[in-house]
C-alpha cells in the first residue's frame, strides 16, 4: 500500500488500498449499536459505531497498523517513531509490538502518567521531551532522521487515511440504509478515510464532519480555501485539539465531505451523558463529539425519519473529568438555565423570588450581602428547553427584576459561580485574565512565581477537573504604566491566556 499511496492518490486508489488493508490482523470489527432512547427522542434511527471496543479503545489503531504493516522489511528493521500524548501513541505502540518492531514514542514532559504507562504497557519505549506536542513532534522527526526510523504521523498520510477508511467499509456491511454519517474531526484522518470510501461506493450517503468550536481547523481551512493555523486551540476535547488540518486530509475532505457542524463544550458533555444512558459507554470528550454534532445538525435541519450514524472514536478518559462533565451536561442539553438576578435587599425577597419560579427546581443558588439596597444572586433553574428559559426571564423582568442570562457564559460557569462573595474595595485598576496551563507538578508554582511576585493578585480561582490542563481565573491590580511590562511576562510565561476583563459575569458579581 505504501508504494501505491505516495503522493495524492485518486479516489479509486484509496478504495483499493482500503479494501486490501491489513488492519484486521490486529484491529477488531467493532459493533454498530442502536441508541434506542435517543432515536425515539429525535425521531430518527440513531446508531453508534463503537470504536472504544478496539484493543487500544480508539480508532487510531487502524491507521497506525495500516501504515506500519505496509513498510518495507528494511524500514521495519529500523523501527518506527511517533509523537503523541494520546490515542495515536497507543495505536503505534501496539501495532509495532504485534509486528515485532521497535517503537519509540516521544511524549511531552507534562503527559499524565496514566497515558505514559498505557504506551509502555503496549510495548512502546517512551521519551518525555518538550513542553508541548509541537516540541515533542520536532524531536521525534529529528530522531527519525538520525536513527533512520520511520515517522508515523497521526493523520496526514495516505496510508493512515486508508487505514481509518476501513471503518466505513464495516459500516456499509453492517447497515445498508444509512443516510448520514457524523465523524469527529481533529487532523482529519478519520473523516477523510470514511468520506473517500463512502463516495466511491454509495455517494448518496452524506458524510458530515463534526468539530469542537475551540479547534475547528477544517472549518477554518474550508473557509480560507487552504489549511490555516488557528490562533488558539481549546483543550477540553483534547483528542481533536489540532491547530492545523493536514494538507492531504484537507484535500480529501474538500473533495468528499458534505458539510461541517461545530459544537461547544457543553454540547459535548450532554452527548457524553447520552452515550452513557443509551449504550452504557463512557466516552472521552472527543469520543462523543460526533454525537453532539448529530444532535445539533438534526435539530437545525429538521431531519426526521433518517438513519444517522455517529462514531464513538475513543474512550481513553481520565475518570475525574466526569466531575466537570456532570456539571455541564444539563446546560448542554438545555435543561438548566444559569441566571444573574438583582433582587431587593429586604426581608422576604428570596421567598418572593422563589414563588415566581413556582414548582421549578432550583439547582444552584449563590448569594452574599453587598449593600443595603440590592443583592446580586447567581441561580440555576432546571428547565425543559429554551422556551421555558425565555418564559422565566420574561416573568422575572415583568415583576421588576433585572435579569442576565449566563447560560452560555464560560467564565461564569467555570469560575464565577464558585467565587461569589463580594467586591474589592480597592480603587486600583483591576484586569482579569483566564489561563490554561498543563496539569503537571510545578505548573501552578511557575505561574505564581512568574506573575505573583511582580503584581498584586486581587482575585484568583483554580479548580482541577482531572483533565490534562488547568483553568485559572486571576485578577491583577495594574496601572497603565505596568501593562507593557505585564504583557511581556505573559508571553514569557507561555501559557494560553485571554483578557476577560469585559466578562459580564465578572462585572455583575465581582468587578
Amino acid at each position: 500500500m505504501v508504494n501505491i499511496l505516495t503522493h495524492q492518490p485518486t479516489g479509486a486508489e484509496y478504495l483499493r488500498a482500503i479494501l486490501s488493508s491489513k488492519v484486521y490482523e490486529l484491529a477488531q470489527v467493532t459493533p454498530l449499536q442502536p441508541m434506542e432512547k435517543l432515536s425515539e427522542r429525535l425521531g430518527n434511527q440513531i446508531f453508534v459505531k463503537r470504536e472504544d471496543r478496539q484493543p487500544v479503545h480508539s480508532f487510531k489503531l487502524r491507521g497506525a497498523y495500516a501504515m506500519i504493516s505496509g513498510l518495507t522489511e528494511e524500514q521495519k528493521a529500523a523501527g518506527v517513531i511517533a509523537a503523541s500524548a494520546g490515542n495515536h501513541a497507543q495505536g503505534v505502540a501496539l501495532s509495532a509490538k504485534n509486528l515485532g518492531l521497535k517503537a519509540l514514542i516521544v511524549m511531552p514532559q507534562n503527559t499524565p502518567s496514566i497515558k505514559v504507562d498505557a504506551v509502555r504497557g503496549f510495548g512502546g519505549e517512551v521519551l518525555l521531551h518538550g513542553a508541548n506536542f509541537d516540541e515533542a513532534k520536532a524531536k521525534a522527526i529529528e530522531l527519525s532522521q538520525s536513527k533512520n526510523m520511520t515517522f508515523i504521523p497521526p493523520f496526514d498520510h495516505p496510508a493512515v487515511i486508508a487505514g481509518q477508511g476501513s471503518l466505513a467499509m464495516e459500516l456499509l456491511q453492517q447497515n445498508t440504509h444509512i443516510d448520514r454519517i457524523f465523524v469527529p474531526v481533529g487532523g482529519g484522518g478519520l473523516v477523510a478515510g470514511i468520506a473517500v470510501l463512502i463516495k466511491q461506493l454509495m455517494p448518496e450517503i452524506k458524510v458530515i464532519g463534526v468539530e469542537s468550536k475551540d479547534s475547528a481547523c477544517l472549518y477554518a481551512a474550508l473557509k480560507a480555501g487552504h489549511p490555516v493555523d488557528l490562533e488558539r486551540v481549546g483543550l477540553f476535547a483534547d483528542g481533536v485539539a489540532v491547530k492545523r488540518i493536514g494538507d492531504e486530509t484537507f484535500r480529501v475532505c474538500q473533495q468528499y465531505v458534505d458539510d461541517v457542524v461545530l459544537v461547544n463544550g457543553d454540547e459535548i458533555c450532554a452527548a457524553m451523558k447520552d452515550m452513557f444512558e443509551n449504550v452504557r459507554a463512557v466516552s472521552e470528550p472527543s469520543g462523543a463529539l460526533s454525537l453532539a454534532g448529530l444532535k445539533k445538525y438534526a435539530k437545525e435541519h429538521n431531519i426526521q425519519g433518517e438513519t444517522l450514524v455517529n462514531v464513538l472514536s475513543g474512550a481513553n478518559l481520565n475518570f475525574h473529568t466526569l466531575r466537570y462533565v456532570s456539571e455541564r451536561c444539563e446546560i448542554g442539553e438545555k435543561h438548566e438555565a444559569i441566571l444573574a438576578v438583582t433582587i431587593p435587599e429586604e426581608k422576604g425577597s428570596f421567598l418572593r423570588f422563589c414563588h415566581l419560579l413556582g414548582d421549578r427546581a432550583v439547582t444552584e443558588f449563590n448569594y452574599r450581602y453587598a449593600d443595603q439596597n440590592s443583592a446580586c444572586i447567581f441561580v440555576g433553574v432546571r428547565i425543559t428547553g429554551e422556551a421555558e428559559k425565555a418564559e422565566i426571564i420574561n416573568q422575572l423582568q415583568q415583576n421588576g427584576y433585572v435579569v442576565m442570562d449566563l447560560s452560555d457564559d464560560d467564565i461564569a460557569k467555570t469560575h464565577i459561580r464558585y467565587m461569589i462573595g463580594g467586591r474589592s474595595s480597592s480603587r486600583q485598576k483591576e484586569r482579569l485574565y483566564s489561563f490554561e496551563f498543563p496539569e503537571h507538578k510545578g505548573a501552578l508554582l511557575k505561574f505564581l512565581e512568574m506573575l505573583g511576585t511582580h503584581w498584586n493578585i486581587s482575585l484568583f480561582h483554580y479548580r482541577a477537573h482531572g483533565a490534562d490542563y488547568g483553568n485559572v481565573l486571576a485578577g491583577f491590580q495594574l496601572n497603565e504604566d505596568d501593562e507593557i511590562r505585564f504583557n511581556g511576562h505573559l508571553e514569557e510565561l507561555a501559557y494560553t491566556y485571554q483578557d476577560v476583563t469585559d466578562s459580564p459575569a465578572y462585572k455583575y458579581f465581582l468587578g
